[in-house]
């Protein structure tokens, strides 16, 4: 198997493409990664594919997933696309669009489309099923809605075998210190205090996790249809930097409070990746913690030219 992963230099899809050239996931031991990544998005980078950079089964193409004739071009010779490619814009609509067009075209076995939670809006109570309408509350949210209806429509017109995966929020290493938790930890790390939105509750899903439910996906998923990737533990963020002071014996001085903004809760019912696929969470909260938090402890070079 030959695998195009989009933004596979970023967050989500640098682990991605580790995992896979680790053989460390279901269904895609020994497969072959090309790589299609611009390089200008927080947290993506070369860098990231340092521990894989020599390995024969990788294939690197700088540049926008956008460009058609690219994305033509390293499409050749793969059979799978995950498009974990991210942009907060109208550009992320147009780049699912060409990757979806050329992969009709090239006859793609299977595209994996990440999409997440937010597409869904605020949920006050209970938890989201895959056939809960698209209800997003910002621009953001809404560019990441409309590719995942064009994805959607790709299938139903054309019968491209697309799966949408759907994650919860998501955290790990390498995650732009932008993000609630790195942004927590690297300015606790840098002497800061650490930004608090006391009402806001998030499902978190370790990156790893997440890796798993992907290849399941590219490999088992059913054409046409969407699965819910839930996290280990549902948290606000008071109860999240309680976890993250202990971790570095702080106290709530150490805190800075924000305004309730944005959705305030997210929560997705994953009962259809756990029964189809077979799929659950397997990094326990406390443990993922400690671990990405000992991660940006060792890595300030990385996410430090980030912030200044």
């Amino acid at each position: 198997m030959n695998v195009l992963v989009t933004g596979g230099a970023g967050f989500v899809g640098s682990h991605f493409v580790r995992a896979v050239l680790g053989d460390r996931l279901p269904g895609l031991r020994g497969a072959s990664v090309t790589v299609l990544d611009k390089l200008v998005y927080a947290g993506a980078a070369f860098a990231n594919l340092n521990e894989v950079t020599h390995a024969k089964r990788l294939d690197f193409h700088p540049g926008d997933a956008a460009d058609a004739a690219l994305v033509s071009l390293a499409l050749r010779g793969c059979d799978t696309v995950v498009n974990c490619a991210y942009s907060p814009g109208p550009e992320h609509v147009l780049a699912t669009s060409t990757l979806l067009e050329a992969a009709q075209y090239h006859g793609i076995a299977r595209f994996v489309h990440m999409s997440c939670d937010s597409v869904y809006g605020s949920v006050a109570e209970d938890a989201l099923t895959e056939a809960t309408p698209l209800s997003p509350t910002s621009p953001a949210a809404a560019c990441v809605a409309g590719a995942d209806l064009l994805a959607t429509a790709f299938h139903r017109t054309h019968g491209l075998p697309v799966v949408i995966v759907r994650a919860a929020t998501t955290y790990g290493s390498r995650q732009p210190p932008t993000a609630v938790l790195p942004r927590a930890v690297t300015a606790l790390l840098d002497g800061r205090t650490a930004p608090m939105c006391p009402g806001r509750v998030r499902d978190w899903l370790h990156v790893d996790d997440l890796c798993r439910a992907m290849a399941l996906a590219a490999t088992a998923g059913e054409p046409g249809a969407t699965y819910h990737v839930g996290g280990s533990v549902e948290l606000s963020e008071r109860a999240l930097l309680e976890l993250v002071l202990a971790e570095f014996g702080a106290g709530w001085d150490r805190v800075t409070t924000e305004p309730p903004s944005g959705d305030l809760r997210y929560a997705l019912n994953d009962d259809k990746i756990r029964e189809h696929l077979d799929w659950h969470p397997r990094v326990e909260f406390t443990s993922g913690l400690a671990h990405t938090i000992r991660w940006y402890r060792d890595n300030p070079g990385w996410w430090r030219p980030q912030l200044y």
